[in-house]
């Protein structure tokens, strides 16, 4: 073995590391950070047998040296080895088993090698290779074939011609024979779907770590940070393992339920206190449109505040009408038509900004609210008011006076909803809603910046009660979006939903309670210092840029509590603001140009400028995506948002050091002034935006 070296000891230099490659390489070893970490398995080079790729059971990888001169290759290799190896442990090291080993490897090495850049498989194209050939077929892998394949046993010399593929076993690979990062991606809709050259989604984000972007985008959606997507793989692999063990079906629910669990500790609710977990914060809205539907005789009418600052399916899902072209189930639908199942009701919109684009005062909001919600009482129908707590763009709406006012209407028939996806909030915030009877929406995906989507809905005692005791079925349609282990065991109503189990959303579940729990470990004196610290540092630089202009004011957050206790629901945590040019703010579709520059590596349009000036223009900037916004009557622009997320604390506390705590905060701000530097330069060469 005097020829066999650990890979992270191979260093020799070749063609391969001329300048030009240095970058492409550095690429290919991030991308295999996303790989598995399995203790006690040694990646080992050859240069005594260049070609040689051998899995030794339960020890090591050897992979050849000439491998190393094509790196996509080395890499879909060691994909399939590292998870041959991490499906071997979790057999226990039976040899008769290693027939699924095989074909989970190859599953998973096969979706790994499909969210490769396109750049990446054109090197992978005219290869003649057996690995690479089975992988890329587009039919599904055939067990049986598979148990035969002498070429695959030859890896791990292990003789798996007489296995038996058992029937315990299919759950377990459908559902965890999959890269985390697909997993991250999966069980949602299409709007989590990556293009294949930046392998970005429509938010702009990745399901694996993006370390090399600035991101600020918590008011709409982040990559999943190294910290919580290495904490999310290692359970996939305890999953693996327990499902092999316990069964597939009791690890799912026990998973489920640890979730819950974890989620009821952060937050100090009561058992009493039931949560749905959802594919999006959308779902929430039509699992409130059900839930309504089954507990209420009377005709419906939802009062939707702030509806020009909700998602963009929220008021069609509460109408019980399809707001995507798929459902989270991968189950086509058509866009817009009624959900089998779903009885009419009426939607009331109260937008914040009125036709001019002027946004209106709490008063005048106040003041639609409850002429709304008496006329709808006066008809004799029950009304589900929808309450925001806070918007993308930072406001809350209507005020607890309102609310005050509201609770003096003889006979009202009333359902106070909290849409709180941006999770803006602090334990005692959740605990006060529910207490008063409100249901709550959360996301993990905005201000804790877990993957999208992760929703969940927080009912309160007295609707679970209600819920429990009825023996009414949620609308027939639900069966397109939801599994029976998405909705509480003990209501009867969801008996009739699909079986199955959505790991996507447990999985950006997992990886959003990840970043909650490491966020409540920051003390909370630091925190709330680094949180004002780090805003008005945002604040200050918005209003210093002349190019920018901040569509919020000085204005008095409303506060619930007394006013000397801090809270993050009373400090502005995300930032609004147009972007100027010599005649006023930028058109909607410069905004949206804008946005995608700033998120990508813009420096080969300016090779020919200084250093300074290229790194700026390489450095990917990710904010909060465009909201469409009038500047004036004659103007239809849109803003853009730099939001606090909870990263820039948990990771500043991350050595447990208090200077060194503030000092990385002044670090993450320099980041800030390196963002609207680089909208300035994007502006200052406004051919980018044509």
């Amino acid at each position: 073995m005097t020829n066999n070296i650990l890979i992270e000891n191979q260093y020799k230099r070749s063609s391969l590391f001329e300048k030009e490659n240095v970058n492409y390489l550095v690429r290919i070893l991030k991308r295999f950070n996303t790989v598995p970490k399995i203790n006690n398995i040694n990646i080992i080079t050859s240069t005594s047998e260049p070609t040689i790729f051998r899995i030794v059971p339960n020890k090591s990888i050897i992979i050849g040296s000439s491998f190393l001169d094509k790196p996509i290759l080395a890499l879909v290799y060691l994909r399939y080895g590292i998870e041959w190896q991490l499906w071997y442990k979790a057999v226990n090291n039976e040899k008769e088993d290693a027939t699924l080993c095989d074909l989970a490897a190859l599953e998973v090495t096969r979706i790994f090698y499909n969210l490769l850049p396109k750049n990446d498989k054109e090197k992978l194209e005219n290869l003649d290779d057996f690995l690479v050939n089975l992988i890329k077929s587009d039919s599904d892998l055939n067990t049986d074939a598979i148990l035969k394949n002498k070429e695959i046993q030859s890896y791990h010399k292990l003789d798996t011609s007489n296995s038996v593929f058992k029937d315990s076993w299919k759950p377990i690979v459908e559902n965890l024979a999959k890269p985390t990062e697909y997993l991250l991606m999966s069980g949602g809709d299409m709007r989590l779907n990556i293009d294949e050259i930046q392998l970005l989604n429509k938010y702009g984000c990745r399901p694996f770590p993006r370390p090399e972007a600035y991101t600020f985008a918590s008011s709409t959606a982040s990559s999943v940070s190294n910290f919580a997507y290495d904490k999310t793989d290692k359970v996939r692999s305890i999953l693996i393992k327990n499902s092999l063990k316990k069964g597939f079906k009791k690890t799912t629910i026990e998973f489920s339920e640890l979730l819950k669990s974890n989620l009821r500790k952060i937050f100090k609710l009561s058992e009493e206190s039931e949560i749905i977990f959802s594919p999006s914060g959308t779902d929430s809205a039509l699992q409130i449109a059900a839930i309504t539907q089954i507990i209420s005789d009377k005709e419906i009418t939802h009062i939707l505040v702030a509806s020009d600052e909700t998602g963009s399916g929220v008021a069609s899902a509460l109408q019980g009408c399809h707001f995507e072209t798929t459902t989270a189930l991968n189950i086509p639908i058509v866009k817009g038509e009624r959900i089998k199942g779903f009885r009419d009701v009426d939607l009331i919109k109260i937008p914040f900004r009125d036709a001019k684009g002027a946004l209106k005062t709490s008063a005048q909001v106040d003041e639609e609210v409850y002429n709304a919600v008496a006329k709808t009482n006066a008809q004799g129908r029950h009304v589900v008011l929808h309450t925001i707590d806070q918007s993308k763009l930072g406001y809350q709406s209507p005020t607890d006076d309102l609310i005050t006012k509201l609770n003096a209407i003889e006979d009202l028939s009333i359902q106070i909803v909290v849409d709180g996806s941006q999770l803006r909030l602090d334990p005692k915030d959740i605990q006060n809603y529910l207490n008063k009877g409100y249901i709550v929406t959360i996301t993990g995906s905005k201000f804790f910046t877990g993957p999208p989507y992760s929703g969940a809905l927080l009912l309160p005692k007295s609707v679970n009660k209600v819920v429990q005791s009825i023996q009414n079925n949620v609308p027939e349609g639900l069966t397109q979006y939801y599994n029976h282990s998405d909705w509480p065991t003990s209501w009867f109503c969801a008996n009739k939903l699909s079986e199955g189990f959505n790991y996507g959303s447990y999985m950006r579940w997992n990886a959003a309670i990840v970043e909650m729990t490491r966020y409540h470990k920051t003390p909370i004196l630091y925190r709330n210092m680094g949180i004002e610290m780090f805003c008005n540092f945002i604040d200050d630089s918005i209003k210093d840029a002349i190019f920018l202009e901040p569509i919020y004011g000085d204005e008095t957050r409303a506060k619930s509590y007394n006013s000397k206790e801090f809270g993050i629901r009373n400090i502005r945590t995300i930032f609004p603001f147009f972007i100027l040019n010599n005649k006023g703010a930028l058109p909607v579709e410069k905004v949206k140009k804008l946005y995608t520059l700033l998120n990508s590596d813009l420096s080969k349009q300016f090779e020919d400028s200084s250093i300074e000036i290229i790194r700026l223009a390489a450095q990917k900037c990710h904010i909060g995506q465009a909201v469409n916004v009038i500047y004036t009557n004659d103007l239809e622009s849109a803003v853009l948002r730099i939001s606090l997320g909870a990263r820039v604390i948990s990771e500043s506390w991350v050595n447990r050091d208090i200077s060194l705590f503030f000092r990385n905060i002044e670090l993450q701000m320099t980041q800030i002034t390196t963002t609207i530097k680089k909208i300035e330069l994007i502006l200052s060469n406004s051919e980018l935006l044509d």
